[in-house]
């Protein structure tokens, strides 16, 4: 089982910080789940440009409120607590925060954690290093043991 506390992750290479946004890396590629999990918040009175061509995203607000606009049709949600999105097909928008918004995003495929928004928004895939030996070893062992 993992546990982890938000508390535990601030300040650490889990924290990625950004000009308008930081986002706290709960759960990583390397966590083996499937997916990942991140507390993610948006700074009050910016706008952030997102395009996620590699990845699928769902988005729940715990706090806060702003609004996505997609683009190009212009279409815009408004986003508060309670709200939930999910861009299913890979939607450019636009992220933007009238207070600080505080998202739990989950990604599909998992982020490894390094990844930061390009010039056109995007994440760029992070290629999955060879397991070694040793890891692959510990891997068949904690196998055979469940």
């Amino acid at each position: 089982m993992i546990v982890r506390r938000l508390k535990d992750i601030l300040d650490t290479s889990r924290d990625v910080k950004a000009k308008t946004w930081a986002s706290r890396r709960l759960l990583l590629r390397e966590d083996g789940m499937g997916f990942s999990m991140h507390h993610t918040v948006i700074y009050a009175g910016t706008q952030t440009h997102i395009w996620y061509q590699h990845h699928l995203e769902g988005v729940y607000c715990v706090a806060g409120v702003g609004s996505v606009e997609l683009i190009p049709s212009g279409e815009t949600f408004r986003i508060e607590p309670g709200t939930l999105y999910a861009l299913n097909k890979h939607d450019e928008h636009w992220l933007r925060a009238e207070t600080d918004l505080h998202l739990i995003c989950t990604f599909n495929p998992p982020l490894a954690g390094t990844e930061t928004h390009d010039e056109n928004g995007v994440y760029q895939l992070v290629p999955e290093e060879p397991v070694s030996n040793i890891a692959a070893a510990k891997i068949e062992k904690a196998t055979a043991e469940s």
